[in-house]
């Protein structure tokens, strides 16, 4: 099988779409549960990858890339001396069901094919193929020449595919947002095919447009409309609002697409991978499961309340959304208290999940504290709100034709009234020890 072939065979029906924090083993390994073909890493900056160490955890069973303390800052490396000496892990895999089942897609952020070439050779015998960002309009990715700051330069962006192509024995995707025009959407497109990119996916907004703006579906039909009849084998993926099952099939047809990425949709219920026939799980079920996979991979307690409060609001849906995305718990669970939690007990106690078998975990998790972030990211109010909608008094017009959103035979009308803020900056982020930047609790 050539090349082209693993990527056609790859790319194809839902994954899991790469989201910072948010795309890790448990996440990924939860949608695999529920149905995905395949998934994607968070984000993972050049520079951070290329100087981790790689090691095989036989007690996880999974395939660690951990920081070399000796390549840290001196404040870094006095941080984790303070806890204990823990490793500092940019990336776990689960060697069993993403290496072993060829479903685990790499994404890069880099803006060079030098910074590039060594991050890839270092992770792409673990993973199944090898992704660019080239849509992350963030400043902090802009200003490295990452993310879409690479859509403003074709040639940077081709160099570095030509690049991979050339040196790595797997399949190179691209994954980038919609440009100012049409023409020049699909004009970088065939760019990057020209590069030797193996699959391409395209993010239904242009950088800087906010989430809680409608996808522009209509803009992406054209370019697909375009871009299909010139390259009737290659795989071409979207993601961007495809909250309903059905929602997809019809755009699939339509389009002929090969598949989706999906993010908000995949973290508002993660189910909505399975079968489409099939009805959707209760979302405190979910999170409950959610919870049992962040403890069976030993991520840090932080990470898992930061993934779960990004299920439990809306703070990124588009507004015409919003009403019909409920978050009812049947516990009468909120953000305000999963953020009040301050170890896995805590949260399995909220959560009414199981926590005695994992007695350990709580001793080896609390002593580490690389990712800081404050649970005022979530809780703070600044004069906002309630975030609670009453949909009786919503007129349905032309405009929220496809508001409507799949939700469980028992979802009921939220009662959480927390208000969830916007993230954090890039000094915030820098403190925080983000993948981006440093090192995350996995």
């Amino acid at each position: 099988m050539d090349m082209q072939e693993q990527a056609k065979a790859l790319y194809r029906g839902e994954s899991l779409a790469p989201m910072v924090r948010a795309s890790t083993t448990p996440l990924r390994t939860l949608a695999l549960h529920y149905g995905a073909d395949f998934t994607y890493t968070e984000e993972l900056v050049d520079r951070s990858i290329a100087d981790t160490q790689r090691v095989e955890n036989e007690s996880l069973g999974t395939i660690d890339y951990v920081k070399d303390k000796s390549k840290l800052s001196k404040k870094t490396q006095r941080k984790l001396k303070r806890d204990n000496n823990r490793p500092c892990l940019i990336l776990r895999i689960d060697k069993k069901l993403e290496t072993d089942r060829n479903n685990l897609v790499c994404q890069l952020g880099t803006g060079e094919p030098e910074l590039a070439l060594p991050a890839a050779k270092h992770v792409y015998k673990d993973v199944a193929a090898i992704d660019i960002n080239m849509g992350c309009p963030k400043k902090f990715s802009v200003s490295g020449g990452m993310g879409s700051a690479l859509l403003k330069d074709p040639d940077r962006a081709a160099r570095i595919v030509k690049t991979l192509r050339a040196e790595i024995p797997r399949p190179v995707s691209v994954k980038i947002r919609l440009l100012p025009s049409i023409q020049q959407t699909v004009d970088f497109c065939q760019a990057m095919i020209n590069a030797g990119a193996n699959a391409l996916a395209i993010h239904a907004r242009k950088a800087g447009t906010d989430s809680t703006v409608n996808a522009d579906w209509g803009n992406l039909k054209e370019v697909l409309g375009l871009l299909r009849p010139k390259y009737p084998d290659f795989p071409f993926l979207v993601n961007g609002d495809f909250y309903e099952r059905e929602e997809r099939n019809q755009f699939m047809e339509e389009t002929k697409i090969d598949g989706f990425l999906l993010g908000r949709p995949a973290l508002y219920n993660t189910s909505t991978f399975l079968p489409r026939k099939s009805p959707l799980v209760d979302k405190t079920n979910v999170i409950q499961e959610y919870i049992r996979q962040a403890m069976r991979y030993e991520i840090h307690y932080k990470n898992a309340k930061y993934v779960i409060c990004e299920m439990m609001n809306n703070r990124r849906a588009p507004t015409d959304r919003v009403p019909y995305l409920p978050q009812a718990y049947k516990g009468g669970q909120t953000i305000a208290k999963t953020c009040n939690c301050s170890d896995y007990k805590g949260i399995c106690q909220v959560w009414n999940v199981q926590w005695s078998s994992s007695a350990n975990l709580a001793k080896e998790m609390a002593a580490a504290g690389e990712h800081r972030y404050e649970d005022s990211y979530f809780l703070k109010r600044n004069n906002a709100s309630s975030s609670v909608i009453d949909t009786s008094s919503i007129e349905i017009g032309n405009a929220a034709k496809r508001s409507r959103v799949e939700v469980p035979a028992s979802g009921n009308a939220n009662t959480n009234d927390d208000k969830v803020e916007s993230p954090p900056n890039k000094e915030e982020a820098v403190a925080a020890g983000g993948s981006r930047l440093h090192c995350t609790i996995h």
